[in-house]
């Protein structure tokens, strides 16, 4: 008997029984199945399904048939109207119906539909667009009452998060997909003509979810699905969302009436912080982005930082690349301040930055030309102004090309063509342009700089 139970003591130790928790018996439905039914009922009526239809101007040759006239004819032909459509999603964030969606399906449109989970229609007009930033905001007509979702603080998203993908891939019909946040602060990514910051997800996001929503499992919108990576046309996993704290900035300038996106002004060009860059500057880690060139009216100049200091963190978060400083401006919006953290000397460092538009001075002088030599040429003085809005190094200087039509584009001018000489006649301000196009002259000459680039164009009348 003794050693009986010995034997089932030693058992025992060695092979203890399940826990009361671990053999505990589910006493509900919600504890036996897991389900995101509730999230997709109450987020899936805010995803509009959007219809935008663009009339283009194509050109008809009669060597469309042949391959080899048809390159030698190119610009051969009469130019007849083309109806464009294209298929996207987008977001009620207003019970009124304001509607969040992507540039790329909406900002060139002449007519906009925007069809509702019950099916209800409605048209619909852009408030406020920016395809660097690929967001548009839209309104719809003698719309109330419909359903919406809140937008979530994109700052507290978190790697591993549960989120749901909602919109119409491939215009079957409204669809949801879930999966994780795969990566934050995804930037360096040129997409749809847009730079920007992205969430990425492993959710499915395929054509035509583009402008959906991106939310969490409180049914918040985390974000706005805008492209994925793929080599076959379909989603491999990896898709990107524009956050939701840059969409509630778009919003608040829509609301007060802008035309035009506004960003905040930096007035710095900068380079990410790498391994061998930290090292030579003698930093613990690499992080951050050192600043590279400041404009003389810079905030961050004035604020007192320098070439040489590298920021950190903008508000309280960090900031590792040139486009996650751009979006950090940009969420913020223009009119308040901001702390930025910055290293000196191997010292953190902090001042108070103001968010400002870029000063739209020296005066732009814009000037188009008509009845000379470079009719349809328009022309505006760089100022930091101009040089935001095109994208231009700070240090240019001078006149630019800001559109170019007729006799200038026959010419070989583009927009963003810094103009350098007009047959030998340096050009510095736009008056000059306006004078050396007066000239009588059937040989023309024209100097310019294009993307770094040198480039002298020859023609004559």
């Amino acid at each position: 008997m003794r050693q009986a139970l010995l034997a089932l003591l030693l058992t025992a130790a060695l092979f203890p029984q399940p826990t009361l928790a671990e053999t505990r018996v589910p006493e509900s439905a919600a504890e036996i199945s897991l389900t995101f039914a509730p999230v997709v009922r109450s987020a899936a009526p805010a995803v509009v399904n959007i219809y935008a239809t663009r009339v283009v101007a194509q050109r008809v040759s009669p060597f469309a048939a042949d391959p080899f006239f048809d390159q030698l004819f190119r610009d051969f032909g009469r130019r007849q109207p083309r109806v464009q459509n294209s298929l996207g999603s987008g977001v009620i964030v207003a019970a009124d119906g304001i509607v969040v969606s992507n540039y790329h399906v909406v900002g060139q449109a002449d007519a906009i539909r925007v069809v509702l989970n019950d099916r209800r229609e409605y048209e619909a007009e852009v408030m406020l667009s920016d395809q660097d930033s690929d967001l548009a905001v839209l309104k719809l007509r003698d719309a109330h009452d419909l359903p919406y979702l809140s937008l979530r603080d994109s700052d507290g998203i978190e790697v591993g998060e549960l989120v749901l993908a909602i919109g119409n891939p491939f215009g079957v019909g409204q669809t949801v997909s879930q999966g994780i946040v795969s990566g934050l602060a995804r930037s360096g990514l040129s997409i749809d003509g847009g730079r920007g910051y992205f969430i990425q997800t492993d959710a499915a996001i395929n054509p035509g979810n583009s402008g959906g929503a991106l939310v969490d499992t409180a049914g918040r919108l985390v974000g706005i699905n805008t492209a994925i990576l793929t080599q076959s046309g379909g989603s491999n996993g990896i898709g990107f969302a524009i956050p939701a704290n840059l969409v509630r900035s778009f919003l608040a300038q829509a609301e007060a009436g802008e035309s035009r996106f506004q960003r905040p002004w930096a007035g710095v060009n900068g380079q990410v912080v790498d391994a061998a860059m930290a090292e030579a500057m003698g930093l613990e880690r690499p992080e951050g982005v050192v600043l590279t060139e400041l404009d003389p009216e810079s905030p961050f100049r004035a604020a007192g930082l320098r070439s040489g200091d590298v920021v950190v963190a903008l508000g309280g978060q960090r900031t590792d690349s040139p486009q996650e400083v751009m979006f950090r401006l940009s969420s913020m919006g223009i009119g308040s301040r901001t702390t930025v953290t910055y290293l000196r000397d191997g010292q953190t460092r902090e001042a108070e930055v103001a968010l400002m538009a870029p000063p739209d001075s020296p005066p732009r002088e814009t000037l188009t030309l008509r009845e000379t030599a470079l009719a349809g040429l328009t022309v505006e003085r760089l100022n930091p102004a101009v040089r935001a809005e095109m994208n231009l190094p700070l240090t240019l200087e001078g006149v630019v090309v800001r559109g170019a039509e007729a006799s200038a584009a026959r010419a070989g001018l583009r927009p963003g063509d810094l103009l350098l000489e007009i047959n030998g006649r340096r050009i510095e301000r736009s008056r000059d342009v306006l004078v050396a196009a007066r000239a009588q002259s059937r040989w023309w000459q024209i100097d310019v700089l294009r993307d770094g680039q040198s480039l002298r164009l020859r023609f004559r009348l």
